[in-house]
């Protein structure tokens, strides 16, 4: 028999488990119950502060478009120019705008990297089997 309980939590760990349970299409009890279980939602706390919100709105996603983020792949042109940036800065041969363009595309290998990331771990967290790259 169920014990009922009255529990007062954190507004962000409670708008997590709700967000959660509308993306899941899971009763609030039932992903509050999951949580307990084997542990709240993966956090992103600990990541940059730049890159909090992108990873805040994961938690929104239903599980078909987490699957998408962590199946996907960088755009390949991007990662020849990166790789390209990068060998011209091992090298010492970058111009400030060459410099800038490599600070961007790092930039964005994070940030993708990160989605893809957070989107497998969450998938993992609801229940999905989720196979290492």
């Amino acid at each position: 028999m169920p014990a009922p309980i009255t529990l007062q939590l954190p507004e962000r760990l409670y708008q997590r488990l709700v967000n959660t349970a509308q993306a899941t299409q899971r009763p609030l009890e039932e992903v509050m119950i999951h949580a307990l279980e084997v542990g709240s939602p993966p956090d992103w706390d600990d990541v940059p502060e730049e890159f909090q919100a992108a990873l805040a709105a994961l938690d929104r996603l239903d599980d078909a478009a987490l699957w998408t983020i962590a199946r996907s792949h960088q755009p390949s042109t991007e990662m020849v120019r990166y790789d390209a940036l990068l060998d011209l800065n091992q090298d010492g041969i970058l111009s400030d705008s060459e410099k800038f363009e490599l600070s961007q595309l790092r930039q964005s290998a994070d940030a993708f990297m990160l989605r893809k990331a957070h989107a497998a771990v969450l998938l993992r967290w609801r229940g999905h089997m989720v196979p290492n790259p």
